[in-house]
C-alpha cells in the first residue's frame, strides 16, 4: 500500500513540475498564446511531372517511381537543419565542382551527385569510401589520384572531382545514359551491367535493384529540385548566412617537408588553416621521396 501511495505522489508531483516548467517558460507560453504550436503542420509535397535528370526525364507516371521520389524529398525536405547546411555548403564548394565537371563535359546536375554522396563533406564511409566524391581506394588510384598514409587525394576537391568526371564519362560511354552512368558510381558498372542483362531491360527506372541504387538516383533528383528551389520548400536565409571559401594563393613545393606546423609558420599561417585548406594532407610531414610538385594553398 505504501509503494501505491508513493508511486502516484511522485507521478503527481513530475505532472505538477512539467506543468510548471511548461507555463514559466517564456517561449513556450509565447507560442501557446499565439496559437503557433496548435498551427504547426506537416505537408504532403507536391511532385512535378516534369523532373528530369540531365536531359533523362523521371517517369513519375510508374508509381514505385513516384513513390520512391516522394520518400526522398520529404525525408529531405524535412530534415530542415540538413537541408540549410547543405545550401549554405553548396555556396562554397558548387562554383569549384561546376567548373571542372563544364570542363570535363560532364553535365551540371551531378553536383547533385556530390550532395548526394557527402553532403560536401570530407566524410568516410563505413566501407572506407573517402572524400567529397566517396572514392574508394583502388578506384581513385585507378582515375590517377595518390592515396598514401601522408597524401590522400580523395580529400583533394579539385583532383576527386577530376577523377569522379572520369569515371562518369566512362559509364556514360558504356551505358549511353547519365542515369544508368549515376547509378553505376553507386553499385558500380559490373553490377548495372549484370542486372541489366539479367532482368533483360535497357532502362534504370525498369531495374529492381538493392535498396541504397534504388533510392540513390531519386535522391539526387529530390535535392536538386530542393536546392534549386528551396524557398518553394520552406527555407528562410539571407545571403549573409552563407558560407564562403577561404581566399588563398598556391605555393608550389618539390621537396620534403618536416614538419607542417613549421611550414605553416614560415607562411604566416597556423597549422590548422594549412590543414582545412588542404585536407590531403593526412600526416605531420610530407616526405616526397620522389620529388613531385605538389601545389599547396596557403591563406591571405
Amino acid at each position: 500500500m505504501f509503494k501505491k501511495v508513493f508511486f502516484y505522489t511522485f507521478i503527481l508531483f513530475f505532472i505538477g513540475i512539467l506543468g510548471y516548467n511548461f507555463k514559466s517558460d517564456p517561449y513556450t507560453a509565447t507560442a501557446v498564446k499565439n496559437g503557433f504550436l496548435n498551427d504547426y503542420r506537416v505537408y504532403a509535397l507536391p511532385i512535378p511531372d516534369s523532373l528530369y535528370l540531365v536531359d533523362e526525364r523521371v517517369p513519375v507516371e510508374q508509381k514505385d517511381v513516384k513513390e520512391r521520389i516522394d520518400r526522398e524529398l520529404l525525408v529531405n525536405t524535412y530534415w530542415q537543419s540538413n537541408g540549410l547546411l547543405l545550401l549554405k555548403r553548396k555556396n562554397k564548394y558548387f562554383p569549384v565542382i561546376e567548373s571542372i565537371l563544364a570542363r570535363n563535359g560532364i553535365p551540371d546536375d551531378f553536383k547533385y551527385l556530390a550532395v548526394a554522396e557527402s553532403g560536401l563533406q570530407n566524410v568516410t564511409s563505413p566501407a572506407g569510401a573517402k572524400g567529397f566524391w566517396q572514392l574508394m581506394k583502388n578506384t581513385a588510384k585507378e582515375y590517377g589520384l595518390e592515396v598514401n598514409n601522408e597524401v590522400d587525394e580523395r580529400y583533394h576537391l579539385e583532383k576527386a572531382t577530376e577523377a569522379a568526371c572520369k569515371y562518369l564519362l566512362k559509364a556514360k560511354q558504356k551505358y549511353g545514359s547519365w542515369t544508368l552512368a549515376a547509378a553505376s558510381y553507386n553499385a558500380g558498372m559490373n553490377k548495372i551491367s549484370t542486372e541489366l542483362d539479367k532482368q533483360k531491360v535497357q532502362n534504370y527506372y525498369d531495374l529492381l535493384l538493392a535498396e541504397e541504387t534504388s533510392r540513390y538516383i531519386p535522391r539526387i533528383i529530390a535535392l536538386k529540385h530542393i536546392l534549386e528551389h528551396p524557398k518553394d520548400f520552406g527555407f528562410v536565409y539571407s545571403h549573409e548566412d552563407l558560407y564562403t571559401p577561404y581566399n588563398y594563393y598556391e605555393v608550389a613545393v618539390d621537396s620534403s617537408i618536416g614538419d607542417l606546423a613549421i611550414f605553416a609558420r614560415k607562411m604566416n599561417i597556423t597549422y590548422k588553416e594549412l590543414k582545412l585548406l588542404n585536407p590531403w594532407l593526412r600526416s605531420n610531414k610530407l616526405t616526397n621521396k620522389n620529388k613531385k610538385t605538389y601545389y599547396l594553398k596557403i591563406k591571405k
